[in-house]
């Protein structure tokens, strides 16, 4: 009886092991397949793994950031042949001069107080760089201080150029109410306008868009809070660029200030992984045994 019982269980698991090694034999496809549809949405946010893992995601990252500075750049470029210029500064002033140039308002509220807040978030910025939780929680030491540096550098280049510039201020215009300058385009080069010159690019709008390699920084580790400060930073370098041009500082000059301080961003990012990819990349050959 026993020997039939056994007989029995033998012949049935004999029977239904073509469908248990089917089943196991299509596991490893299900699974390939699996890892595949999950591949191809992956999204780079491990904030440990090396520049050069990234593969395409990187690639496409760097010819997204050159579209838009080539992009902008004709965009800019169509800016100055328009001569949209005057046609904007002309609601703002007249042959009498700028009368929002000295206003409490513009002057000292959104002028000299914008000013302020702009290096009082940089003071938090640097402090981030030991106490990450202040501002930059999430992202590692190495991208804030990155991010401190390129802001340092857009700070300081934007200066620079305003003073190797030789366009004058609207203010100084003839035509609203200055003595010797006249509007001559950006695209017009050796050619001076007869002003005293240092007005481009814009430094009042830099206080905002100086800050866009915070931009680079949060973009692929903190997406959600990367968007949200673009955003913020966009803003608030539109609203300082339209104050500016109320006083009759600045035009374009503003829009050129963000251009700048955008592919100085790219430009110093990518620059930056790429030396990290080829250190890690010495490393690994470096680490690898002679004879493999």
């Amino acid at each position: 009886m026993q020997v039939g019982f056994a007989t029995s269980r033998l012949k049935h698991s004999l029977s239904s092991a073509p469908k248990h090694c089917r089943r196991f034999s299509t596991a490893p496809a299900v699974f390939v397949f699996q890892a595949s549809r999950n591949s191809s949405s992956y999204r780079p946010r491990n904030v440990d793994a090396p520049w050069g893992s990234l593969g395409t995601s990187v690639i496409t990252r760097a010819s997204q950031d050159a579209s838009v500075v080539f992009v902008g750049l004709a965009l800019l470029a169509l800016w100055e042949w328009s001569r949209l210029d005057l046609p904007l500064i002309r609601l703002y002033g007249s042959a009498a001069g700028f009368p929002w140039r000295d206003h409490w308002l513009t002057a000292k509220i959104l002028h000299d107080g914008a000013r302020l807040v702009g290096w009082t978030f940089f003071a938090l910025l640097l402090l981030s760089i030991w106490r990450p939780k202040v501002l930059a929680a999430g992202l590692l030491r190495r991208d804030r201080i990155w991010w401190i540096a390129t802001t340092l550098i857009c700070v300081a280049l934007i200066p620079m150029l305003k003073r190797a510039s030789s366009t004058s201020c609207p203010w100084s215009l003839i035509q609203f109410g200055g003595e010797l300058a006249r509007y001559v385009p950006h695209w017009v080069l050796g050619l001076r306008d007869g002003g005293p010159g240092g007005c481009f690019p814009s430094g009042h709008a830099s206080t905002a868009f100086a800050l866009l390699p915070g931009w680079f920084a949060l973009r692929d580790k903190l997406p959600r809070t990367g968007r949200i400060y673009l955003f913020i930073v966009v803003v608030c370098g539109a609203g300082l660029a339209w104050v500016q041009m109320m006083r009759g500082a600045h035009l374009s000059h503003s829009l050129w200030t963000a251009w700048i301080c955008w592919t100085v961003s790219a430009l110093s990012w990518h620059a930056v992984k790429a030396w990290q990819e080829r250190g890690i990349s010495h490393a690994r050959d470096a680490t690898r045994s002679p004879l493999s």
